[in-house]
């Protein structure tokens, strides 16, 4: 089947709810694929049985031809099979989770995992090891993960995470967020979801006047290149916003989509043309199966010099690396200092000019 045809009649069966049928009507084999661009069936249902695939009709419309940007996050590779380097759990969530579904990692703040869906299936997420494998999230765990946080005092903040728990029913989703947000010691609480991105037309109405009810409320969204960022999410976002919920974005470095000063500079600049702002730069996780998306730190250190200065700094976000084995979240810098001399600080600016600043006040 030609593929806008194919991409058509995928369309023509989102009748009705429609972020319902969407996700219905995700394509999840290579035969499915294969109506609308020319695969190895073979090689990539390989894959496929070892990690899930999902591309829902939405996201699939916005692939231009095989090995776009789009393409390469949510379509399967075999190079997924032939990480040897990569780790099952790289972030030791497990170690780190006293009760199901949880991981306390640290001291004042938890994350939750409510739903085990996704709209689509990212090549490159660090919870490989999960997702599309339907791992467990049921009302036993649920309470259990709110009694743990109850009981734990110091736990101010709990970011909501999956899966996408924006994919949960609205009545779902509230009743989790009221059972967290009825704990005295909980400040804040926010939620991880691509949804914005990947399936805008989840975001309703009635969505967001569930969310608005539980202030304070964070979310952090996912662009990863600009040929995502739409009418449709910017109208997602624009609802979002409106109820007062402000949208970060966490965006990873991925070689081949986005690993260019040009490529990034310019999702940074239309995050902020749609109210979101930029705020981490991941670089990639050590997952097994991801490994061929993987940057080198130098790269991403010259995205962010390539950045600063020449753009806006709401348009620079942090360059982080969550280390292995539970370390949690570190912040890399460019070198702008370069040294010390009679008293002064050198310190190299963006245009590479260098300049000295006293060391005492």
């Amino acid at each position: 089947m030609h593929r806008k045809a194919a991409t058509t009649a995928l369309s023509a069966k989102t009748a009705g709810p429609r972020w319902q049928q969407q996700a219905a009507n995700a394509i999840t084999t290579a035969e499915q694929l294969a109506r609308c661009f020319p695969v190895d069936r073979e090689a990539l249902q390989q894959v496929i049985d070892c990690y899930p695939m999902r591309i829902n009709p939405y996201y699939f419309g916005l692939i231009k031809e095989p090995g776009d940007p789009l393409w390469q996050q949510v379509v399967p590779d075999e190079r997924e099979l032939k990480d040897s380097a990569g780790m099952e759990d790289p972030l030791a969530e497990e170690k780190y989770s006293p009760v199901p579904n949880l991981t306390h990692r640290y001291p004042d703040r938890v994350l939750f995992l409510v739903s085990s869906q996704c709209a689509v299936h990212c090549r490159f997420c660090t919870r490989k090891r999960k997702i599309g494998r339907q791992f467990t999230v049921t009302e036993k765990t649920v309470s259990e993960a709110i009694a743990y946080i109850r009981f734990h005092r110091e736990v101010r903040d709990v970011l909501i995470s999956g899966g996408d728990p924006l994919l949960l029913a609205d009545e779902q989703l509230a009743e989790i967020l009221a059972a967290v947000r009825a704990i005295p010691h909980v400040e804040i609480i926010r939620i991880g979801t691509r949804v914005p991105c990947v399936l805008p037309q989840r975001v309703t109405k009635r969505l967001v006047k569930t969310l608005q009810q539980f202030h304070p409320l964070y979310i952090n969204t996912h662009f990863n290149h600009p040929s995502e960022i739409t009418s449709a999410a910017a109208q997602a976002c624009a609802l979002i916003n409106a109820a007062g919920v402000p949208l970060g974005c966490q965006t990873v470095l991925l070689k081949g989509v986005n690993d260019t000063p040009a490529v990034m500079r310019q999702l940074m600049q239309k995050l902020l043309t749609i109210r979101v702002k930029p705020y981490y730069l991941h670089q990639m996780d050590l997952a097994r199966g991801t490994g061929h998306f993987r940057t080198s730190l130098a790269a991403g250190l010259s995205i962010i010099e390539a950045l600063r200065g020449h753009t806006s700094g709401l348009c620079v976000p942090q360059y982080v690396i969550d280390l292995p084995g539970g370390g949690g979240k570190i912040p890399l810098l460019p070198e702008y200092m370069l040294g010390e001399k009679d008293g002064n600080l050198l310190i190299r600016n963006f245009q590479g000019k260098v300049f000295s600043y006293p060391l005492e006040g």
